[in-house]
């Protein structure tokens, strides 16, 4: 046990081998712009793969359901400390293994079956969690959905009297604001009031921005909501998984009933010590810089699509987001996102408000900054970036030899600026 122990994985498994060495080639060589994805330190990757995977945990510190839980006890502590001090609140759940089962969990917690709650659709830039179709929240709940504005100066903003009369017309039990596409920043003080109005609890779903929160460039909703929930893999920048926050005991309670025994067993031990070294490492003042880097670069990268013709849903951004309308190109989402990826671009397709085409297909692209940041890229290399995705989509109505030549150029310059910023020597 102990030689097979001290072996590699291409000794012992040489077939995994090779798709982790196939995606760590994919990581170095692509532009990573896909807005929930970002580099984890080699620090946290360590401890995610570290002898805390072999440990069950069911319960929470001090109060397990299985020994010899001491030193596991202590790694939640520290995760549980840390978090609090990141995000400024009291009370801290770290044991849902992703966003979705974090938003179960407060619906399990604060809600019964058919029950309404008031989300943002999936059109407007919301979340499949606040209240699709086909997500469990729209199925066993009956989830009223409020968008953002068609037409004016105000354009794809969120319509905050929507909201309101929304809320008065349906008496929800929870309204959730938070998204997965929005890229401005969001009137948490404007959803509580209304919350208040109608005797809802208001829950905010920060998975995107929570990276930005802890860097301290966009507002923290702790202050205002009942209940926060969040990935910790986005901005972030941590392991893949999630967390619930709080500033009321008794939904404290209710949230830890919820999560478990509510929703699942055991955490995933490894990962709340990754998550703890990744929660030190935002703590640190050089978390910070690099949101300022992330948010900025994002600006220089809308407005070099904008200086190119393409439109901005919602003019602009505030955050690691950029939304981009195809429809001024008349190109679709599914065929950008295809073409931007064989040259190593890696983004994915987005619906835009009041989108004319299925989810399928859709008529935008979802950019994000974060990961790029993270391996180094500047404002100049983001305005480069943005060049080539305007070469590449503009190369769409070019004839077949121009369309080719211009991916191979792009395709280069990317292999280029990736060898400028080398990510993880090895990482396995």
């Amino acid at each position: 046990m102990s030689e097979l122990y001290l072996k590699g994985i291409k000794e012992t498994d040489p077939e995994v081998y090779g798709t982790l060495e196939r995606e760590l080639n994919r990581q170095q060589n692509q532009i990573e712009l896909i807005a929930s994805e970002n580099i984890a330190s080699l620090s946290t990757l360590n401890a995610q793969g570290s002898v805390m995977t072999n440990k069950y945990a069911e319960g929470y510190p001090g109060k397990r359901y299985y020994g010899g839980c001491e030193f596991v006890d202590q790694a939640e502590e520290i995760a549980l400390q840390r978090v609090r001090e990141l995000f400024n609140c009291k009370y801290a759940n770290l044991q849902p293994h992703s966003g979705a089962q974090a938003n179960q969990a407060v619906f399990l917690a604060l809600l019964k079956p058919n029950d309404t709650f008031l989300g943002m659709s999936l059109a407007s830039g919301g979340h499949l969690t606040h209240g699709a179709k086909p997500n469990i929240s729209g199925k066993w709940f009956n989830a009223v959905q409020y968008g953002v504005k068609k037409d004016g100066n105000d354009k794809d903003l969120i319509d905050y009297d929507e909201v309101e009369s929304l809320a008065v017309e349906h008496r929800p039990k929870i309204i959730i604001a938070g998204a997965s596409a929005y890229p401005r920043i969001i009137d948490w003080k404007k959803f509580k009031i209304i919350a208040d109005k109608v005797g809802a609890y208001f829950m905010v779903d920060m998975a995107h921005y929570s990276g930005l929160i802890a860097g301290k460039e966009y507002p923290n909703p702790i202050e205002f909501a009942d209940v926060v929930t969040s990935t910790t893999h986005k901005t972030l920048r941590g392991a893949r998984s999630a967390m619930i926050l709080t500033n009321n005991e008794d939904i404290y309670k209710k949230i830890n009933s919820a999560v478990f025994p509510g929703l699942q067993g055991g955490p995933l031990m490894h990962v709340m010590a990754a998550k703890a070294v990744s929660f030190g490492e935002a703590l640190k003042p050089e978390f910070q810089e690099y949101i300022k880097k992330v948010i900025l670069n994002a600006k220089i990268l809308s407005e070099t699509l904008v200086n190119r013709g393409f439109r901005i849903v919602t003019g602009g951004t505030d955050s690691h987001l950029v939304w981009l309308d195809l429809t001024p190109k008349n190109l679709t989402g599914d065929k950008a996102e295809k073409i931007l990826e064989e040259v190593g671009i890696a983004c994915n397709k987005n619906a835009i408000p009041y989108d004319p085409n299925p989810p399928k297909i859709t008529s935008g692209l979802r950019f994000g900054t974060s990961a790029a940041t993270s391996r180094g890229f500047n404002e100049n290399d983001f305005k480069l970036v943005g060049e080539m995705i305007s070469d590449m989509l503009d190369s769409l109505l070019l004839n077949d030899q121009e369309s080719i030549k211009v991916a191979k150029e792009t395709k280069n310059k990317v292999l280029d600026m990736c060898k400028n910023y080398p990510i993880y020597n090895r990482a396995f």
